[in-house]
């Protein structure tokens, strides 16, 4: 069952299963074999993070598998057409989320206009939305998300994984807010870095925000602090002082 995933911008297929439980997300022939190196080192981080959930959080999207498929398109004359394919959960199977965010920490042409109630917004739509609607968290769950978030964009970083987005939804019926890492198969390759190049150069306009595409490095410092800034910890009855220094 084919559907529209309207925040991303890679043109790739999206489809979910009949259930909705599963995603299914093309991936470009170029990025196969990068898929494919980074992902023994993915299921190993997420078998630790899972052995050890209380002090290795995550919030990366689960992958349960990669297949190369094959199938005949009407549109075609009913030529066969190939294609690589990863599985993936669905972080919404079962909820009714709305607003949804797709988030990469920067403020470059990141706003998408309010034209339908199942539209993904992105960075710039959150910080005119938290102006008069907070994402107020407790002091547990903002340390559980900080220490996902650092353990994740850590463990990408040094695959050299750039331009992820954590996919926020706020859903309407548990109150609580879905979060996960998301669009973390490609590594930071030659086309890249020049468009990271292009864009530092002003050549597209946009100046005086920061550019989308930065090193891996650079990318994850700037992911973290804006995620930093989007999450307000309010304390509760369980709210620990935290000692000053001498």
């Amino acid at each position: 069952m084919p559907y529209i995933a309207k925040g991303g911008k890679s043109g790739s297929a999206f489809l979910r299963t009949r259930d909705e439980r599963f995603i299914i997300k093309q991936i470009p022939k170029a990025e196969t074999e990068a898929f494919l190196n980074f992902a023994p080192f993915y299921f190993e981080h997420m078998y630790w993070n899972w052995k050890y959930k209380d002090t290795r959080p995550t919030v990366l999207a689960k992958i349960f598998g990669f297949c190369r498929v094959t199938c005949q398109n009407a549109a075609n004359g009913g030529k066969p057409v190939k294609m690589s394919v990863v599985i993936m959960e669905n972080l919404f199977y079962g909820r009714k989320c709305s607003p949804v965010f797709d988030l990469k920490g920067s403020e470059r042409n990141r706003m998408v206009e309010e034209t339908s109630s199942t539209a993904v917004f992105q960075d710039e739509n959150l910080i005119k939305y938290i102006r008069e609607n907070p994402i107020c968290i407790r002091q547990q769950t903002k340390r559980h998300l900080h220490d996902a978030i650092w353990n994740d964009t850590l463990f990408l970083s040094k695959m050299n994984v750039m331009d992820y987005s954590l996919l926020v939804g706020f859903d309407e019926n548990s109150k609580q807010l879905v979060v996960g890492i998301v669009d973390f198969i490609r590594t930071f390759t030659w086309d890249k870095q020049l468009e990271s190049w292009v864009k530092k150069a002003g050549i597209l306009g946009g100046g005086g925000k920061g550019p989308t595409i930065d090193s891996p490095k650079q990318y994850k410092n700037r992911f973290r602090e804006a995620m930093e800034k989007y999450f307000l910890m309010v304390p509760d009855k369980f709210f620990q002082v935290q000692p000053e220094g001498p």
